[in-house]
This record gives C-alpha cells, structure tokens and sequence, in this order.
C-alpha cells in the first residue's frame, strides 16, 4: 500500500474530487453534489473525508457523510480505479464509521447490490442489511 493522507475537505479540492466521483460513478454535480450543498451538508454536521497519496497529493478517493438531524448517511465512497483493491475504500470507511462513534449516531449506507466487493467490506466493518426495502427518490423538483 503506498502511503497515503487523510483528511477533511478543502473548499479547493471541489474540481477534483468531481473528477473522482465521475470516473468511478458515484455522484457529481448532475446528482446534486454540487460544492454549496457540500459545504452545507459540513455545516449541518457531515463531514467529507479525502484520501490523497502522499507523493503527489493526488485525491484518490473520498467517503462524505451527511447528518439529518437523527442518523448519519454514508455516500460517495470512491477510489479511483488504479487505486482500489489496496484498502482504501475499508480505510474510508472505517474512518467514516470513527466520526459516527464520535458523533454518536447511527450511520446508514446504501449500495447498489452489484457492488459485491463493497457490501463485503461493510459486512465485515459491521454494517447489516437493512430488510428489503425499495430506494426511490425525486431528483428533479420542477417536475412536481
């Protein structure tokens, strides 16, 4: 594992972590994730946690947790595809998972049931299925 830096997010670092949440698919700014709701979801209690290689400071991944007033949401655990399969993304979540201990709440997390590799890692950190519920959701307001 090379080494590598954690750490909370920089307004400046906006541009680049839209790069990693494109290449891996995760989220961007045609979700929503834009920088206001971002820094927003900071002030309300979140937080977005930034993995940079220590050589080049380079982010390669990130892990963003919102806070809704009664339970924590983890989002947008991303390791750009070069990086993955070193620990990174159970690094990011187990850090994730440390500022829930320190928040006191629970922490939530959805995951696409392809994501096999993924919902290993969260078994193995703790996390359980959570029934069998149906996600929906209304991305666009202006069709209502």
């Amino acid at each position: 594992m090379e080494q590598v830096n954690i750490r909370d997010y920089r307004p400046d670092d906006y541009n680049e972590i839209q790069k990693v949440w494109k290449e891996t698919g995760v989220g961007g700014s045609h979700r929503g994730d834009n920088k206001d709701i971002i820094e927003e979801s900071i002030q309300m209690g979140g937080k977005l946690i930034v993995l940079e290689t220590e050589e080049n400071k380079k982010i390669t991944g990130t892990s963003w947790i919102t806070f809704d007033g009664r339970r924590l949401h983890l989002h947008h655990i991303a390791v750009l595809p070069q990086h993955q399969n070193k620990g990174y993304g159970t690094l990011l979540t187990e850090k994730s998972l440390e500022f829930a201990k320190e928040k006191g709440y629970q922490i939530k997390l959805e995951v696409h049931q392809s994501n096999t590799n993924a919902i290993e890692i969260y078994k193995k950190i703790g996390f359980k299925r959570l029934g069998d519920y149906d996600i929906y959701i209304v991305r666009d307001l202006s069709g209502i």
